[in-house]
């Protein structure tokens, strides 16, 4: 394990320049020391002293895991195979910039995950520093911590404290998610990837709550499930507002206006979805920041291609055809790819 973390930093530097060094620096020490806390969970399960809610939700999750394999035919490998206790409140913080009057973000390129419209950090504190000098260029910044991510198969990802405690749907849906990101990845293709991800974890928890669920999780599940789709409703709302008004003929002064005034009725949509909740505060933590066009630049890039993979799933039957079906996806161009996945959702039936 050691010695691919050290092979992998060393093809970081040798390809990147000097003000890179330390960004990758951080990024193996904070994989390296995520991945040396981490623990069998049949170590967890025998240790008298663990936490008894805790042995649950790992006992759960080999079940979620086997699952994935045998239902789902995704990586069978020693992934969520292991616990980590992170003693903090995520994995990792992701910086997302775009321009003032664009919804268009920032990409930073890697050697290994190739280009991608985030930069993560292992600390907090560098994330901020980093989003500091981003803001004093004139970007719209968001800084959000992260409660899972994929290593892509490079190292065996570990069940983290920062999510292991999600309701069975959701600690369910994040594993699919990340896995799905080891069977298939398109290299300088954000969109491509989460979109396909989410399909993967959308069909795969309405298969795993059919077969294992009980009522009361399949419940809850529809009920979060109910929530997101209204709030992302309220954010592709607000996003098409911020679009129209940089699309506009409106000097840049009038459109800077026009920003301010729809992310305080974005606040207030907010506050009124929150009644009809009944007062849920779920999505709170995503105002934490003052609002930007950081918070919407990715909103689209989990959800947009999804009609039209969820089409190629339902044509190819199973999974193990339909990931076969968007690795020849992945092997095209950025535009072909888009081309075939809205075709494919265009004729879809409704």
């Amino acid at each position: 394990m050691k010695a691919r973390l050290c092979v992998v930093f060393c093809l970081a530097l040798l390809v990147s320049g000097c003000a890179q060094i330390a960004y990758y620096g951080q990024a193996a020490h904070g994989q390296f020391s995520l991945l040396d806390r981490a623990c069998p969970i049949d170590d967890w399960l025998a240790d008298p002293g663990a936490d008894a809610e805790l042995k649950a939700k790992l006992a759960r999750s080999k079940q979620i895991r086997r699952f994935a394999v045998t239902e789902l035919d995704l990586p069978d490998n020693r992934s969520y195979t292991e616990y980590a206790d992170l003693q903090r409140p995520y994995a990792l913080w992701n910086v997302v910039a775009a321009p003032a009057l664009s919804l268009t973000p920032e990409q930073w390129c890697f050697p290994i995950a190739g280009c991608v419209n985030y930069r993560g950090y292992f600390s907090e504190a560098a994330a901020q520093k980093f989003a500091a000098g981003l803001r004093q260029q004139g970007y719209d910044v968001q800084v959000s911590g992260v409660p899972a991510y994929s290593t892509l198969g490079w190292f065996n990802d570990p069940l983290l404290s920062t999510f292991i405690k999600y309701p069975d749907g959701e600690l369910a849906r994040l594993m699919f998610h990340e896995l799905a990101h080891q069977t298939v990845y398109a290299k300088d293709d954000t969109q491509f990837n989460e979109s396909f991800a989410t399909t993967v974890e959308q069909a795969g928890v309405e298969r795993w709550l059919d077969a294992a669920g009980s009522q009361k999780m399949r419940d809850a599940y529809v009920q979060f499930e109910g929530l997101k789709e209204d709030f992302l409703a309220l954010l592709l709302k607000c996003r098409a507002q911020l679009a129209a008004n940089y699309a506009s003929d409106l000097s840049d002064a009038q459109k800077l206006q026009r920003k301010v005034a729809i992310f305080v009725e974005l606040q207030q949509n907010y506050q009124q979805l929150k009644l009809q909740w009944g007062g849920y505060t779920g999505f709170d933590r995503w105002f934490a920041e003052p609002l930007s066009n950081a918070h919407l630049a990715l909103v689209a890039t989990y959800y947009d291609l999804v009609p039209g993979f969820r089409a190629l799933l339902a044509q190819q039957k199973n999974f193990k055809n339909f990931y076969a079906a968007v690795a020849q996806l992945a092997a095209l161009s950025k535009e072909e790819r888009r081309k075939q996945l809205d075709e494919l959702a265009r004729k879809a039936p409704i």
